[in-house]
């Protein structure tokens, strides 16, 4: 049996009920203060440190007698944030001194921001939080703490877009809850992209409901996409990177010209990603940015929902590109007179849909732009 004290998110129970896979009323949950230790947020992270800080007391939970699958399911969950237990004596509401293990962040990796509060912390990230969890969780056995640390940055992309997905407006003229049935759900791949499989019904036109039907959905996140546009000199800028859905889609040219682009993190701005990709990507500090359209790249078979922007930037002086060593991107830059993108868009030189949709709006758009600068 095992004792853990817990300082940050597992001190929200419905996320201690999924790591645990078992309701509060069957934990030994009780108050207790960890003394000498505060608490801070990671800084650019969802989840907490805890340091040492002579006359301070780290508010928490106690769980006594923890089994041995308890510890294997917390050390997994935990593991993936690169935590290590170690053990220390907390102090109980009834002022009981009981030695405890409490989950400590890698202090070589993470570094301490400001102090963390559990309620600012519901409020902002318990929902994604819940949603990687359940996603984590389902790995549990299939998968060790590395493959899951890995796989984290993912699984909040993937939560974060659901979430935005189901913060925009309703159908007006259809009530989900009422026209669509899900009889079944699995999440058969999980990796840097996810697919999602369901047997469901959905209200046909008649009104009458669909037959049993299986569909799987290629589960990816919120993208921003970025084409760099220079009115003074009516040009724009592009890149050419390897694509290897291509490649494996069979096509003999899976290098591609396209507008910069990226996934957008959690809890980041759109406008924030296509500034930060297009000094990654391109080198380019933008000064203004226009939107292009909010759209669902594929709706036929991906969740992936695109925002589109046309960057108002200086081309004729940039400093070098050429994306991130660590995402191993290797990108190639052109600069583009507006008069040849729009022949090669018409000679269909470009396959890249994001590419031609902001330089049709572009098209629409050109002289306005022109005449503001």
């Amino acid at each position: 049996m095992a004792d853990i004290f817990f300082y940050g998110t597992l001190r929200h129970i419905d996320l201690l009920e999924l790591v645990l896979e078992r309701p509060r009323d069957r934990i030994d949950l009780s108050e207790a203060e960890l003394p000498d230790h505060a608490v801070f947020g990671v800084q650019g992270q969802p989840f907490p440190t805890i340091l040492p800080m002579p006359g301070q007391r780290a508010r928490g939970l106690l769980a006594r007698n923890l089994g041995t699958e308890d510890l294997a399911r917390l050390q997994f969950y935990e593991g993936g944030f690169d935590h290590d237990l170690r053990r220390l004596e907390v102090e109980t509401e009834g002022g009981m001194h009981v030695a405890a293990d409490v989950f400590f962040v890698a202090p070589e990796k993470w570094q301490a921001g400001d102090p963390w509060s559990l309620e600012e912390w519901r409020r902002d990230w318990g929902d994604m939080t819940m949603r990687v969890a359940t996603e984590a969780m389902s790995l549990f056995h299939q998968a060790d703490t590395a493959d899951l640390a890995t796989l984290l940055p993912a699984m909040r992309r993937r939560a974060a877009s659901f979430l935005a997905a189901r913060s925009r407006p309703a159908d007006p003229d259809r009530d989900i809850a009422r026209d669509v049935e899900v009889i079944a759900r699995s999440q058969p791949y999980t990796g840097f992209l996810a697919i999602a499989e369901m047997d469901l019904r959905f209200r046909r036109h008649d009104g009458a409901m669909s037959e049993v039907q299986n569909r799987s959905a290629l589960l990816t996140g919120q993208a921003a996409v970025v084409l760099p546009y220079d009115p003074v000199r009516d040009s724009v800028l592009l890149i050419q990177q390897f694509r290897a859905p291509l490649f494996i889609a069979g096509d003999r040219a899976p290098w591609v010209w396209e507008p910069v682009a990226g996934y957008v993190d959690p809890g980041e701005a759109p406008e924030t990603t296509a500034r930060r990709e297009a000094m990654e990507e391109a080198g380019l500090t933008l000064h203004a940015l226009e939107s292009a359209g909010r759209v669902y790249s594929s709706t036929g078979n991906s969740t992936e929902f695109v925002h589109l922007f046309i960057g108002i930037a200086n081309l004729s002086e940039r400093p070098e590109g050429g994306g991130l060593d660590s995402e191993g991107e290797d990108i190639l830059t052109r600069i583009l007179s507006y008069d040849d993108l729009m022949a090669g868009i018409d000679a269909q030189r470009f396959n890249d849909l994001p590419l031609v949709t902001t330089a049709l709006w572009l098209a629409r758009h050109r002289d306005r732009l022109r005449d503001a600068a």
